[in-house]
């Protein structure tokens, strides 16, 4: 096997626009992708440096279920630090919480698409 990375995950959204609203300016993301196609708006967001970029799938895009993206692990060098910015934004966080590989919250986009924030643990 040759795999090097995933190029992409799919984030199904109900609303393109919003779901970018939130990605951009409160999660801090960058845009790599915002182009029309015969199916649809190919949205594409991922944080500063990052290989793998999320596409906001929009209705029509692949037929996804709005929100039903679990288990997204974004890592991060302060989680009670983004745990705060969040919650000032208006986002339900739970956590921060220790765990025995890190410092963890959950929470979840405007969607109901379920995120954590993880601060990883030295050494595990």
């Amino acid at each position: 096997m040759n795999i090097t990375h995933a190029s992409f995950v799919t984030l199904p959204v109900a609303d393109q626009d919003r779901a970018l609203r939130f990605y951009r300016d409160v999660l801090g993301f960058r845009v790599t992708a915002d182009r029309e196609m015969p199916q649809g708006r190919w949205l594409q967001v991922a944080p500063e440096g990052a290989q793998t970029v999320f596409t906001l799938s929009g209705p029509g895009m692949g037929g996804f279920v709005a929100g039903s993206a679990r288990g997204i692990m974004l890592v991060t060098t302060d989680v009670d630090a983004d745990s705060a910015r969040l919650a000032e934004a208006g986002v339900s966080v739970r956590g921060p919480d220790d765990l025995p590989w890190g410092r963890m919250a959950a929470f979840e986009d405007p969607d109901g698409n379920g995120l954590m924030l993880l601060t990883e643990k030295e050494g595990f």
